[in-house]
């Protein structure tokens, strides 16, 4: 990460994460969409496209968790557009919400001007469902996708170590 003492990096953090926090909330406005219709999970792309703008940004600055993180999102946004099966959705869309509250958790310590979150946050759980959806995921070939292998559990793992979950 760049310094933040610098006051010039100081506002262009505080940019980033005023325009995280709308992109936030345009994400969670998808994800209360497809969960008043699940049957509809093309939106799902859409929430893939909206945290990548995340991820790049957060690239461009320096802040590498807040971009892996999105690049789990994206990922996850990109291969369940391809399902049907609505309790999978479901599952989704509740995993991506705790993303969510993960990324809003993120953005708001960068803001105090700490770029560490993850070691603070309980992610047991959540872990445990991003294993469960990559091997739901396993067969969806979705060539947009950043990570190799098709979600496989060890692309998950190499993107959960380096966030040190």
């Amino acid at each position: 990460m760049e310094d933040y003492n610098d006051p010039w990096m100081k506002e262009i953090v505080a940019g980033f994460c005023e325009e995280t926090e709308s992109l936030l909330d345009e994400l969670e406005a998808i994800l209360m969409e497809i969960e008043q219709n699940p049957s509809n999970s093309k939106d799902l792309e859409k929430f893939g496209q909206v945290i990548d703008r995340i991820m790049g940004a957060s690239k461009s600055i320096g802040a590498e968790e807040i971009a892996i993180f999105c690049e789990l999102g994206k990922v996850i946004g990109y291969k369940s557009s391809q399902i049907k099966e609505i309790p999978l959705i479901e599952v989704v869309v509740a995993v991506l919400f705790d993303s969510l509250d993960f990324l809003k958790k993120m953005n708001h310590d960068l803001k105090a001007g700490s770029e560490k979150s993850m070691g603070k946050i309980n992610t047991k759980a959540f872990t445990s469902r991003l294993r469960w959806l990559s091997d739901k995921f396993k067969d969806i070939d979705r060539a947009s996708c950043a990570v190799e292998g098709n979600l496989s559990q060890n692309s998950i793992d190499d993107l959960m170590k380096s966030l040190g979950l």
